[in-house]
This record gives C-alpha cells, sequence and structure tokens, in this order.
C-alpha cells in the first residue's frame, strides 16, 4: 500500500515550478493521460465555471492519481461540502475562489483539514491509499498532509489582506486569479499591468514571509509567464484545454488553407 504521489506537492517541496492545466471541455478521464503525456504536474479540475459533475471530477481524479499527475479541483466559492466530497472521491488538492479575508481562509482551512488541524470529516477508505483498511489516525495524517489547500486571491481587498490569509495554518497556497482581478481593478484582461504585478509582488511577499507557494492563474502567454515565474510563482496554472484547443486549430487551419 503506497500513498497516491501529489507531483504538484512533490515539485514545490523541491523548491520547483509545478506546472498545471485547466481541464473544464473535456469531461473524461482522457484528458488525465493527455496531460500526463504532455508533461503537466497537475490538473485543474474546474468545477466552478465548468458543468462537471462532482462525479467526473471523482472519477478523473482517480484515474489521475495512478497515472502520477495531481488531481486539484476547484469548487465554486463557499461550497466546502463539495470540496470535502471531492476530496473523499480522490482529489489531492482543492482550489477556492474569491477568498478575500483571513477569517475565509480560517474557515476553509477548518473545515478541509482531519482533527486537530480542523474539523474535516471522515469518510473512511479513500482512493489515495487504495481503499486499505488502516488504523484512523494513520489514515487521516497521511491524506491530510497529501492535500494541497489552495485560496484564490482575487480582489483588491484580498491583496490587502494577503500577508494575514498566508498567516493561516493549514492553507498551502495563494493562487492569484488575474482575470477576475483585473476586472476588480477596472482594467479588463491586462495581466500585465503595473497593479496585477504589484499584485503579485505582494502575494509572493506573504507566501515567503509564512512558508507558503504563491501560485498564478490567468496570464497564460510566454511573456506573462516568464514576467511571474521571474517573480517567484511557483504554482503555476499555464493554460486551459478550451483556448489551446482552438488556438492549435486554428493554427493548422491556417497552415492548410494556405497551401491552395
Amino acid at each position: 500500500m503506497a500513498l497516491a504521489v501529489n507531483r504538484a506537492k512533490e515539485r514545490l517541496q523541491k523548491g520547483e515550478l509545478a506546472i498545471g492545466i485547466g481541464t473544464r471541455l473535456v469531461r473524461n478521464v482522457d484528458i488525465v493521460k493527455v496531460m500526463k503525456a504532455a508533461g503537466y504536474d497537475w490538473l485543474f479540475i474546474d468545477c466552478e465555471h465548468g458543468s462537471m459533475s462532482v462525479e467526473t471530477a471523482c472519477e478523473i481524479s482517480v484515474a489521475a492519481q495512478d497515472s502520477g499527475i495531481a488531481p486539484i479541483v476547484r469548487v465554486p466559492a463557499g461550497e466546502l461540502t463539495l470540496a470535502t466530497r471531492c476530496l473523499d472521491g480522490g482529489a489531492l488538492g482543492i482550489v477556492v475562489p474569491h477568498v478575500d479575508t483571513e477569517a475565509q481562509a480560517r474557515e476553509i482551512a477548518d473545515r478541509l483539514r482531519y482533527p486537530p488541524r480542523g474539523h474535516r470529516s471522515v469518510g473512511g477508505g479513500q482512493a489515495q491509499l487504495d481503499y486499505a483498511p488502516m488504523p484512523l489516525g494513520e489514515l487521516t495524517a497521511a491524506i491530510d498532509g497529501n492535500t494541497l489547500v489552495v485560496v484564490m486571491i482575487e480582489t483588491p481587498e484580498a491583496v490587502a489582506n494577503a500577508d494575514a490569509i498566508a498567516a493561516v495554518p493549514g492553507i498551502d497556497i495563494l493562487l492569484i486569479g488575474a482575470n477576475d482581478l483585473s476586472m476588480e481593478l477596472g482594467i479588463p484582461g491586462d495581466t500585465k499591468h503595473p497593479k496585477i504585478q504589484a499584485a503579485a509582488d505582494a502575494v509572493v511577499a506573504a507566501c515567503r514571509k509564512h512558508g507558503k507557494w504563491p501560485g498564478m492563474g490567468g496570464a497564460y502567454t510566454e511573456e506573462l509567464l516568464k514576467i511571474y515565474t521571474a517573480k517567484g510563482m511557483k504554482f503555476m496554472l499555464a493554460g486551459n484545454d478550451l483556448p489551446m484547443l482552438v488556438a492549435a486549430a486554428r493554427d493548422h487551419q491556417k497552415k492548410v488553407r494556405s497551401f491552395q
């Protein structure tokens, strides 16, 4: 019996980039093998903006465990019951969007961490340990230590509170949602803007101070990825399946049409 490897956490603990890919369009286990073959470390399984069911998210999560790519599920804001169901069903991490305050972060940590760190309910044997029977204390300690709890920073209020949020025990990663943050700042889609870069600097500083990992989403061009990795971002959402598929298909179509 071996604990499923959380490849994203393994990378982070080595000081390396943990590179993720969003999956919203493709809602079956094939996406696991595709993105593993492409070299990604984690899947951003999107239950906030996608139509994916909890059942599908858990099926993809279990398949991802055996393939060696970490399944990390984003739930809608505040839906922590859904988050624990996804963890019970095989997710190795949870992303909670729109976290603005220390109090919200504390509630998330409390609900998603097992005692003594929190008050997550125990659901019995889990896929992370191949459903093997084992002493309850050992089971919960192993799974809890393997789980990444990620909160999204998407408003000016959240940026201002980044230090306090990063200080919360049980929170592992502060992930900037650059698109929503740009909307809140009145600069829609300008994820290179100095205001976004200043927010990134604040989050990186808070994470370094409190021993957490900073992350970036919504900045997907080569230029932007270089900017934010240079600033110290480690947990990188590097793109999403839908725009990648559309871009590749358009490029190929243009090449073929140019042959006439």
